[in-house]
């Protein structure tokens, strides 16, 4: 949903409250259906917003923002017009010491100098978009809605340090992520976007394999007909000759 007017959020318990913070249409469209869809079964309640400018309205901490909406999550693409995804992340980071909002920052470039400065300034996780399955349960660990309310920290959190540390993105293991249930869901998802996209290439270019092969079997016939012409014009010319 596009944040509106004023009013809390209202989801059920164990909901994620999700705010989505990205300029592009397409980009929020793919985000807001991966996390509606049903492999999420309604984990998530996103609300969206176009600038980070917005975002920070909603949140409350802009002044004559409105009233501050209770989220469990900031997911945010980093290049954005007028204010950045990591100028909103510095600013969450900064005017929410007490409680802290987890922010999660997307982007469609893989550069290793701009996941470190996400991740060194409080950044959860840095994830390339487009956003896909596999990355669904990265946001779970991530949410303040999924942490424990004992006091070791949450799963996130300690690999979150260690990425900084190694000034590296979170990622999840590779066994951990090919034996869970959405790690083989994502892996056979993966499979049948490979088959579907070799299928629609063969059908785009079946029509000209057609016209091909049809073109060769008419030079075929042609020069069979050419081949049985000279063959028995010979024979007639030689007959003639004879008598």
């Amino acid at each position: 949903m596009e944040a509106g007017g004023a009013g809390g959020v209202e989801v059920g318990e164990g909901v994620m409250r999700v705010l989505l913070v990205d300029d592009s249409p397409v980009d929020r469209r793919v985000a807001q259906l991966l996390l509606s869809s049903n492999s999420c079964a309604g984990s998530f309640h996103v609300i969206a917003v176009d600038s980070a400018k917005k975002a920070m309205e909603f949140l409350g901490l802009k002044d004559g923002g409105g009233k501050e909406q209770a989220i469990d999550m900031v997911l945010t693409d980093y290049c954005m017009p007028e204010m950045t995804g990591y100028d909103l992340l510095k600013a969450i980071k900064a005017l929410t010491p007490l409680k802290p909002i987890p922010v999660i920052v997307m982007s469609s470039e893989d550069e290793p100098q701009r996941i470190s400065r996400c991740l060194n300034a409080g950044a959860e996780d840095f994830i390339v978009k487009p956003l896909q399955s596999k990355d669904v349960q990265r946001l779970r660990n991530c949410s303040t809605a999924a942490r424990p309310s004992s006091k070791g920290a949450a799963p996130c959190e300690a690999a979150s340090v260690a990425s900084k540390r190694n000034n590296k993105p979170l990622v999840l293991p590779a066994s951990a992520a090919a034996t869970s249930p959405s790690g083989r869901r994502a892996n056979l998802a993966g499979v049948a976007m490979v088959l579907h996209s070799s299928s629609v290439e063969l059908s785009q270019y079946l029509p000209l394999l057609l016209k091909l092969v049809v073109l060769v079997y008419a030079v075929l016939c042609f020069g069979e007909l050419l081949h049985r012409w000279s063959s028995g014009g010979r024979c007639s010319l030689s007959l003639w000759c004879a008598a």
